[in-house]
């Protein structure tokens, strides 16, 4: 198969998120496999590793938090705001119609760049799954179904599964394009889960390609990430542990503080020592004073609650007053113990960054745990996904007594930890990604060859 000209298409990359992890590691994989990989986004937190600065494109009417997405967003999706505004049907039929012309004004300057930079394919990463970039996904949708450009849906998760949105006035535009099922295009989803559901209620054939991890190069103590803990304030006896993700509400972050303070109070003689980290930001799913609620409730269990985000990037750097900035992994190579305990998740990034930094991991049995990564072989202190009736996550002694076994004897731990790392290793790592990549493009090879075709057409059309 020869090298394609890819372009990956999102409101943001080069941040933290699920989205722009899984980004970097199929770019990886895809310039390893020799193809020309170009990125267009909204936003670049930090610029991505391993692509040329030329071929990073900026559309900045895509980026999540856009001047035109904060005003589609007041005026389509009432959650989002404390202002519930009671429009006329013909007020809504008129934001509807604003809103798909501004999208496809966006989707001619998509086409222009793809033009430009003659693109055989898209990979467009969320942007018809979740409308956190609305002109995103109207563009990105016009180029693919009018100009037929060949276009990978890369679904993360999707809109219904957010009750934020679920309360909207476009829905019939977004049952069409978010995801859309017109001929011609291709399908990817991060879970067997998704794939019922996305099959089910479109009746596309998504291919699974979950996510996966480097397990070749695993992250290990550095001359980088060896002063992590001095830099951060702990010492060598503090008991590290880490919730490895933003904060948002489905996170459930309250639950892993509860499970840290009952830790705490079973086992008085680790209390001293135990530091409870969360290594990521503030999440756009935030509910206002959630993480005030959070702050509330560690103070309350007596329970040292690190928020450190301002300290960890997507690659390692140093800030403007010259302190290094550390990535999840180094955090991670310095934990005791994970804490993963989302009551909903699209697959789990976090649960296998820990597992290749060799962490062991308390985790909730949420769905897709259950579907696509607990019958594969991981041990993990599981806490199943039962709640009382105030909300709480029931948190067993049993789980507690856990806890205190892995950091007490060496021997189960490192039998954990490297089982976990082999499992991990067979089932999630890059050698799997890079096998389905190559039969995902394989097997839409003749569609993105036909897209090059129509592509060189209309460029000898235009010049005429």
């Amino acid at each position: 198969m020869s090298g394609f000209r890819i372009a990956f298409v999102s409101g943001k990359l080069g941040d933290v998120d699920g989205v722009s992890l899984e980004v970097d590691k199929w770019i990886s994989i895809l310039n390893a496999l020799g193809h020309d990989v170009y990125t267009i986004a909204g936003f670049y937190r930090q610029p991505v590793r391993a692509v040329s600065h030329e071929k990073q494109i900026l559309l900045p009417q895509i980026a999540f938090d856009s001047k035109e997405q904060r005003y589609y967003e007041t005026l389509v999706f009432p959650h989002l705001t404390q202002k519930h505004t009671h429009f006329t049907e013909r007020r809504k039929e008129d934001i509807r119609n604003e809103l798909e012309a501004a999208g496809l004004e966006v989707g001619n300057r998509l086409y222009e760049i793809i033009q430009e930079y003659r693109i055989d394919c898209i990979i467009a990463e969320n942007t018809n799954a979740m409308p956190m970039s609305l002109l995103g996904g109207i563009a990105v949708h016009a180029v693919a179904t009018m100009k037929r450009v060949a276009t990978i849906f890369h679904h993360h998760d999707f809109w219904w599964e957010r009750s934020r949105f679920c309360d909207n006035i476009i829905e019939t535009l977004l049952n069409r394009i978010m995801p859309p099922s017109d001929l011609g295009t291709e399908h990817v989803v991060i879970s067997s889960y998704a794939s019922h559901i996305l099959s089910s209620i479109k009746r596309v054939n998504p291919v699974v390609i979950p996510n996966c991890e480097d397990f070749s190069s695993p992250h290990e103590r550095d001359s980088w990430n060896e002063d992590f803990r001095q830099e951060m304030g702990f010492t060598e006896e503090d008991i590290l542990i880490v919730q490895p993700t933003r904060i948002v509400p489905r996170k459930r972050i309250e639950d892993s503080v509860r499970l840290v303070a009952r830790f705490k109070e079973a086992y008085p003689q680790f209390a001293p020592h135990v530091q409870f980290i969360v290594s990521l930001y503030q999440g756009d799913e935030l509910d206002h004073g959630y993480i005030e609620g959070i702050k509330r409730l560690a103070r309350e269990l007596d329970v040292p609650l690190w928020l450190i985000s301002d300290r960890i990037a997507s690659q390692r750097t140093r800030n403007a007053q010259g302190q290094k900035l550390y990535t999840t992994r180094d955090v991670l190579v310095h934990a005791d113990l994970a804490t993963y305990l989302p009551v909903w998740e699209g697959f789990g990034n976090a649960f296998l960054e820990a597992v290749s930094c060799r962490v062991p991991i308390i985790t909730t049995t949420y769905l897709v745990y259950k579907t696509d990564i607990q019958s594969v072989g991981f041990q993990a202190l599981e806490i199943r996904d039962k709640y009382d009736e105030n909300g709480l996550l029931i948190i067993t002694d049993q789980v507690v007594q856990g806890m205190r076994t892995l950091l007490e004897d060496e021997d189960e731990r490192k039998e954990v930890i490297e089982q976990n790392f082999l499992v991990g290793q067979q089932e999630f790592g890059f050698e799997v990604l890079e096998r389905k990549l190559c039969e995902l493009l394989e097997g839409y090879s003749d569609e993105i060859r036909a897209s090059r075709r129509r592509l060189e057409k209309s460029l000898a059309s235009y010049s005429v």
